[in-house]
């Protein structure tokens, strides 16, 4: 029986899970590439050379496709809340509410507005203006993260509330507070600059690609190819920069979820950070390990001696707190998400460092040639890496705070619809998961017939003075 009232939670975990990782595999690729075809659109503006705005378009197409299949799963998430976490609703939908409203009336709507007026705008609108739009959508775009997280860092670190005994719910009693939370302040730049490295990548390893299958369009997309490289670099060191601030401040409010990312079980000063550990799953029994001595308590300190506190003495303090039960996350995961993440993340910075050695001083690299087969696999492998980073340390962020919906105030077991039995969830699930396969299937398609299609005609767009003339799609 016992097991049975679980399913419902269980189920909606995964369903969840599932759904949120899906949609996150489109937002980092919309933010980042949506900065970089403005900047494509501002080199032609101001050079006017034809080759920036060919580029502009091929990939203002691929960034339009992926908006278009962001927007479609997205919506299901805000449902979720409804359907399968009412109780969750219930609880913190006063304070969670409001970032997302922000978020839905200015930054989407910003977003939204301002990118249908650069897709229909060719022509008929001035160029500055054109170009004008596309930046507003850039900002909207990033915006409408920021108010997203700001709702997210409300979970992780609960502020600007007071608990309402009688509602038995949190009441929102200081914006301000919640848009200005440390959680936020971390999180924010952290996760633009890997969207950035997404989008970085994604140009570089389609334009090295086009370089060695098409070379025709070689001059041309060398151009890309660089821009993409030096984002991945640039936003990947602003990625570890501000990925150790966040730790720091993951450590002050959130020590089990450091803990469990390196399934340190007592205090330790100094803490070592171990690269790899072979053992039991939940790492009680390590038979080998390779550490970095007092690297942890850097990252979760800033002093190569701080103390890092270990998973049995917050589990100790937790539960005179909060009462019995077990207030640490699945171990397992938050120790390798955590260092999945990291090492795609370097392996992303290592082959477009690569990529722009090749390409040094005009060099062409030859797919005939040994070094020229390992750059086009690399040219295939390069995009998924950023984003497999981004998704682990999403999986890592949401994982790391259980056994709580919003920590310390919600159980997540409290949160779930309590009228919504397994049988519904597991429909909805099963419903979902393939629909989403066969939206990703749709996705992939559309993307590969557009990289492997020509580029887009050189001739700019002539300006409509014809308010009576139809709207054209540019693409």
């Amino acid at each position: 029986m016992e097991a049975l009232d679980l399913a419902p939670l269980d189920l909606a975990r995964w369903q969840f899970g599932i759904t949120t990782v899906y949609h996150f595999f489109f937002v980092p690729v919309t933010i980042g590439l949506v900065v970089l075809v403005a900047i494509m659109q501002t080199f032609w503006h101001r050079t006017g050379d034809e080759r920036w705005l060919r580029l502009t378009r091929f990939f203002g197409k691929l960034f339009l496709i992926n908006v278009a299949l962001g927007i479609v799963t997205g919506i299901v998430q805000e449902f979720q809340f409804g359907m399968n976490w009412s109780d969750y609703s219930r609880f913190v939908g006063d304070v969670f509410g409001a970032p997302l409203a922000i978020e839905g009336l200015l930054a989407f709507f910003l977003e939204a507005t301002f990118l249908g007026l650069w897709i229909f705008g060719w022509g008929r609108l001035h160029p500055l203006v054109h170009l004008a739009c596309i930046w507003t959508a850039a900002i909207g775009s990033i915006l409408s993260a920021y108010f997203i997280l700001a709702a997210n860092s409300f979970m992780q670190n609960p502020v600007g509330f007071a608990m309402n005994p009688e509602a038995g719910r949190a009441e929102l009693t200081d914006i301000g507070a919640v848009l200005t939370n440390p959680v936020l302040l971390a999180t924010f730049p952290h996760t633009i600059f890997a969207c950035l490295m997404v989008g970085g990548a994604v140009v570089a390893g389609v334009s090295l690609w086009r370089m060695l299958r098409r070379p025709d369009d070689g001059e041309t997309f060398r151009r890309t190819l660089r821009l993409g490289a030096v984002t991945l670099l640039v936003a990947g060191l602003g990625t570890m920069i501000s990925g150790d601030f966040q730790g720091k401040v993951m450590t002050e409010v959130q020590p089990m979820k450091m803990a469990a990312a390196e399934g340190l079980y007592e205090d330790e000063a100094p803490a070592s950070f171990s690269l790899l550990t072979v053992g039991t799953l939940d790492g009680r029994e390590p038979v080998f390990e390779a550490k970095v001595p007092h690297l942890l308590s850097y990252l979760g300190t800033g002093d190569w001696d701080g103390e890092i506190r270990g998973i049995n003495s917050l589990q100790a303090e937790y539960e005179e707190a909060y009462g019995p039960g077990d207030y640490a996350p699945n171990i397992p995961v938050t120790y390798w998400t955590f260092r999945m993440m990291i090492t795609s993340g370097g392996l992303a910075m290592a082959i477009g460092a690569w990529m722009l050695w090749a390409t040094r001083r005009g060099l062409t690299p030859s797919v005939a040639t040994r070094t020229g087969r390992w750059l086009l696999r690399a040219a295939v492998v390069l995009p998924f890496l950023p984003l497999a980073a981004n998704s682990f340390g999403w999986i890592f962020t949401e994982m790391g705070r259980q056994p709580w919906l919003v920590f310390g105030l919600l159980p997540t077991a409290s949160g779930v619809s309590p009228t919504v039995g397994a049988g519904t969830v597991l429909t909805s699930l099963i419903g979902f998961t393939a629909l989403y396969g066969v939206l990703a299937v749709v996705e992939f398609k559309l993307l590969l017939t557009t990289i492997r299609g020509p580029l887009p005609e050189a001739q700019p767009p002539q300006r409509v003075d014809d308010p009576d003339a139809p709207l054209a799609f540019a693409y």
